[in-house]
């Protein structure tokens, strides 16, 4: 009996350092997007400005990216304050290519994560009931970014919501 409760238990230890050895994140191609970034935007709705930030957490098995976002009261519409949150996490071939996104207007977003040459695209999961929203971030230089959300509504054609670029007012790497 001890020697099966001993062979059990090295076999789930062993178990345990192989599946956890291959789950670590190769957040390489983020690089130059960790950090705290300020912008100003263009697009609909309107002229705006705000904040984000990509860190680690986790012991650095995740990335978020926090944002705050304001755009003025205009002759039709009050003021908007946007607040977000977004886990960007690994797959199962260790490469970061999923994350899901929340916001103060209770969305809650699926994304999946593809990488361009100096771009990350999210491209949200597409359903029969919902648009399809992608949002790119494009590097432009070492402390430049471009963001664009984009919507559709098949997944194929789609429309630029709001652009603009960012400039990055400290690493944390």
């Amino acid at each position: 009996m001890r020697k099966k409760l001993l062979f059990a238990s090295f076999a789930l230890l062993t178990t345990y350092s192989i599946c956890s050895a291959q789950n670590v994140p190769d957040w390489g191609k983020w690089s130059w997007l960790i950090g705290d970034w300020v912008g100003e935007g263009g697009g609909q709705p309107g002229q705006g400005n705000g904040t984000f930030s990509f860190s680690f957490d986790l012991d650095n098995n995740i990335l978020t990216r926090k944002s705050h976002s304001e755009y003025p009261a205009t002759a039709n519409n009050p003021k908007i304050i946007h607040n977000d949150l977004m886990i960007i996490y690994i797959d199962s071939n260790a490469e970061p290519t999923k994350a899901v996104y929340f916001d103060n207007e209770k969305h809650t977003i699926f994304y999946s994560v593809t990488y361009a040459i100096n771009s990350i695209v999210f491209t949200s999961e597409k359903s029969s009931s919902t648009l399809v929203f992608r949002s790119v971030y494009t590097q432009l230089d070492a402390e430049t970014v471009n963001i664009k959300f984009e919507i559709s509504q098949d997944g194929i054609k789609f429309m630029t919501y709001v652009e603009g670029k960012s400039k990055k007012i400290k690493s944390s790497l």
